[in-house]
């Protein structure tokens, strides 16, 4: 079976070398293949994304500004884990209500992603969500939020805009793809709402 392999190579210094107002870079020093290696990386909260998905077969996106590349481009809903001891299943139904007005009555695990494990450690879980009403509160939107616009969208729309690389947000990408395949399999790849999340740093076992 084709899978990652974990591996804790043994730090000897970790130190932030920059303590962001989101997220920091941290520095470590490790030893591996005999050698002392220093490396630095953006040390992340982690992420939840939401495919809401109707009745329909239609996705939810919302187009925002993002600054880095200076771009506003179509995404699923989604938000940090930067609320201390928040579950992440209860984290992606707070950004599902905040940014899109929706709550959902069924909820499953599509799946997960490093975002860029060669200088990050992000780690996103994308979230199956369905059964959707309009949420009772209506959250106000601030900053880049504060002109989102909504689109519901055709699922076979979404895998199309990937293929031909007019979207290029990751969670949308890797969500997008994923429902298509796990819907061409009867849904019977996806995983339980609470599954654990053990690729997430929090929840590391560094005895493996």
């Amino acid at each position: 079976m084709l899978a990652d392999e974990p591996a804790f190579a043994p730090v000897t210094s970790s130190a932030i070398v920059f303590d962001g107002a989101v997220w920091d870079v941290r520095r470590d020093t490790f030893g591996y293949n005999g050698v002392g290696v220093v490396r630095e990386y953006l040390d992340h909260p982690g992420a939840v994304a939401i495919l809401a998905l109707d009745a329909q077969d239609r996705v939810l996106l919302i187009k925002q500004y993002r600054h880095p590349v200076r771009v506003r481009d179509w995404e699923l809903p989604a938000g940090l884990l930067d609320q201390d001891g928040e579950h992440p299943l209860v984290g992606a139904q707070r950004e599902l209500a905040e940014e899109a007005d929706l709550v959902a009555a069924e909820w499953n695990m599509l799946g997960e992603f490093y975002t860029s494990p060669g200088g990050s450690s992000e780690v996103i879980r994308i979230y199956l969500a369905r059964g959707l009403t309009v949420a009772k509160e209506v959250f106000e939107r601030t900053d880049e939020e504060a002109d989102i616009e909504v689109r519901w969208v055709p699922l076979d729309d979404c895998v199309d805009a990937v293929l031909a690389s007019r979207v290029q947000n990751p969670s949308l990408v890797i969500g997008a793809l994923a429902a298509q395949a796990a819907r061409a399999r009867g849904w019977s790849t996806l995983g339980a709402a609470d599954a654990p999340w053990p690729r997430h740093p929090v929840n590391w076992d560094h005895t493996v």
